[in-house]
């Protein structure tokens, strides 16, 4: 060791080779050992300061010296030693010693944050290196070095990187950008500035969280909003139609807040006709995505709420969806027409503002859950996959359950509108073919199960408004897609079937003839208002046919008439086509209702009517108790 060989000598270097085993040898021995690290400082010291530095055979032991000291429990004093060899690595004409000293970099930047941040500036120069592996590590070891105190001047120097990377690099790079702005932005103007700033530097690239993230935190900040509106319009007015992303945001947040828009709290002069024009200029361009339009169609018709004199003309532009070859965007513009001529007085409170979101906009990596073929596999989240996965779980379903009882209306409060979870599912004895509604669902109107059958009780003595609750059969599907829930909900429909006994009722008898022979007498359940509703039984197992007669005593036409009704939970409805939704004085309309009642448990049923004549609406509700006790006995 002590006397010189010539023959191992390589540049100038005695026995290179030994020397990087040596090295290697020394890491592991004092691993995990502060006795023997201590001993080895010295030694480690004398060869990181000793070594030619000018020669790859230098710069190879310079290597190992490093990983040795940052592997001991060595001084704090040799650890900035080692980092900054790693710094003067960075300055060095040969790419690959500079990708080594980047990559050695990003393992040891948590090590000693405060050695590694001395050398930022060079770090950031790298950024701009014509090697694409170098600029990749880059740009990893400058999102690690971000922190409270240089976010600013981090972030400025990454954006400008953004806008000129390669495509493969704006995605994940638009991503940490918007976690650095979560995690340390100094203000909340700064941190929406930044996330516009990166989703229109990454143009189509930006990833989907991207998007919602920055939706998300102008939704929660009521402060900034008129100032997010501003600028956003300031972009969709010029903005080219191929990025995607930035009209996504522009149209949903313009769509929610575009009063602030118009009534001047954003420091920016818009007139309504204008803003028609820039979304009849998206939604017909050919380089807007279906998404993009879809984004686009339902901000509009939130503005349809807004504006005041330009409500003909987003009217039209929806209209005109109605027949588009897209499937999706076809169902909106059928949906959103309705809302502007049988449910006008829906449309308000159908669109006014969403409430802020809720959750967080953006974790850490290591926060995010371990994704294989779908499905969940981190152990901390295994707990919630058990609750998704099991049969008892329900409660996500009774919350969507409690958004459709409020959006229908009329609905009593009371700590009986939720309607509980069951324990097991229950099994059905007798199949019916047409779709059924979930228990959870089926309780539209709440409170029916409180408690056991209670006598005939009717809340028939006080009309609703129209504002209060819809007053057409095409509720259900206007509400289509708001809920989770696979299985659709039953309510009367428009669709006329042809049925003699609705229109040649027998004058002695409500009992249609092909239920004459029933034995389970009928029962009148609502007669109110010049309408009156009859209802006779056929039993089979479990399964109850109800037959209803309406009849119209008003003496003026019916029009629009909507019967809509809900059972406990530990029964199943179906609600087949009304025969008409129409009916002249003295005429009658029939529909069917068949209930399965597996349990055999008391009948019970809680009723909606809403109805047009004389040019006013009437609505009204109450509950039937009075069933006959053969159904269930």
């Amino acid at each position: 060791m002590a006397g010189y060989s010539p023959e191992h000598d390589v540049q100038g270097v005695s026995d290179p080779f030994l020397q990087v085993k040596i090295l290697k040898l020394l890491r592991i021995l004092g691993y995990g050992d502060s006795e023997a690290s201590e001993t080895m400082n010295d030694i480690l010291a004398q060869v990181a300061t000793n070594t030619e530095s000018s020669k790859n055979v230098g710069n190879a032991i310079l290597y190992e010296t490093v990983l040795s000291i940052m592997d001991i429990k060595s001084e704090s004093g040799l650890r900035v030693l080692a980092i900054n060899i790693l710094g003067r690595f960075l300055l060095n004409a040969d790419k690959n010693i500079r990708y080594v000293a980047l990559n050695t970099l990003l393992r040891v930047v948590h090590a000693d944050n405060s050695a590694v941040q001395r050398h930022r500036s060079t770090i950031l120069e790298c950024l701009k290196d014509a090697d694409i592996s170098i600029r990749r590590r880059a740009m990893e070891l400058c999102f690690a070095l971000i922190n409270g105190n240089n976010i600013r001047t981090m972030m400025k120097e990454l954006l400008t990187f953004l806008e000129k990377a390669e495509p493969e690099f704006k995605a994940s790079c638009s991503s940490k950008c918007v976690l650095a702005a979560e995690k340390y932005s100094p203000n909340v103007r700064w941190h929406i500035d930044t996330l516009l700033k990166v989703v229109e530097a990454a143009g189509n690239h930006v990833p989907d969280d991207v998007v919602s993230s920055t939706i998300q935190l102008i939704s929660e900040t009521r402060s900034e909003q008129a100032y997010a509106v501003g600028e956003l319009w300031r972009h969709l007015s010029v903005a080219q139609m191929e990025y995607q992303p930035m009209i996504q945001v522009s149209t949903w947040c313009i769509g929610e807040f575009g009063d602030l828009l118009l009534n001047g709290q954003a420091d920016v002069s818009v007139v309504e006709a204008e803003l028609i024009d820039v979304y009849q200029k998206i939604l017909w361009s050919s380089q807007c995505s279906i998404t993009t339009k879809e984004y686009a169609l339902t901000s509009l018709m939130k503005l349809s709420a807004r504006l005041t004199h330009e409500i003909g003309s987003i009217q039209q532009v929806v209209s005109a969806f109605g027949s588009h070859l897209n499937i999706e965007l076809q169902q909106r513009g059928i949906e959103y027409s309705q809302l502007f001529t049988r449910h006008t007085h829906m449309r308000g409170p159908l669109l006014e503002r969403m409430p802020p979101f809720e959750g967080t906009r953006a974790g850490s990596e290591a926060d995010k859950a371990t994704i294989t073929n779908g499905v969940d596999t981190a152990n901390e989240n295994q707990s919630l996959l058990n609750d998704l996965t099991s049969p008892n779980n329900n409660a996500h379903e009774t919350n969507d359950s409690n958004a459709l009882l409020d959006l229908i209306g009329g609905m009593e409060t009371g700590d009986n509108d939720t309607v509980q979870a069951t324990s097991t599912p229950r099994p059905i004895t007798a199949p019916i073919t047409a779709p059924i509604v979930n228990a959870d669902i089926l309780d539209l109107l709440g409170g029916l199960d409180s408690g056991p059958a209670a006598p005939v009780t009717t809340n028939m003595n006080d009309t609703i408004t129209p504002a209060q609750l819809p007053n057409s059969s095409n509720a259900a599907y206007l509400l289509d897609g708001l809920l989770n829930n696979s299985t659709p909900i039953i309510t009367s429909l428009n669709s006329p079937v042809t049925n003699s006994t609705a229109t040649n009722p027998t004058s002695n008898s409500i009992i249609p003839p092909l239920l004459q022979k029933s034995s389970i007498p009928g029962i009148n359940a609502y007669d109110k208002n010049g309408v009156r509703l009859d209802m006779t039984f056929e039993l089979q197992e479990s399964i109850t046919t109800i037959n209803m007669l309406a009849t119209n005593n008003t003496g003026t036409p019916v029009t629009d008439f909507l019967f809509q009704a809900a059972v406990p939970k530990s029964l199943q409805l179906q609600m087949l086509n009304p025969s008409s939704n129409n009916m002249a004085p003295t005429a009658t309309l029939t529909q069917v209702i068949k209930v399965n009642n597996p349990n055999k448990v008391p009948l019970r049923m809680r009723i909606k009517l809403s109805w047009s004549a004389n040019g006013s609406s009437v609505q009204d509700q109450g509950e039937i108790s009075n069933f006959p006790p053969a159904l269930w006995q």
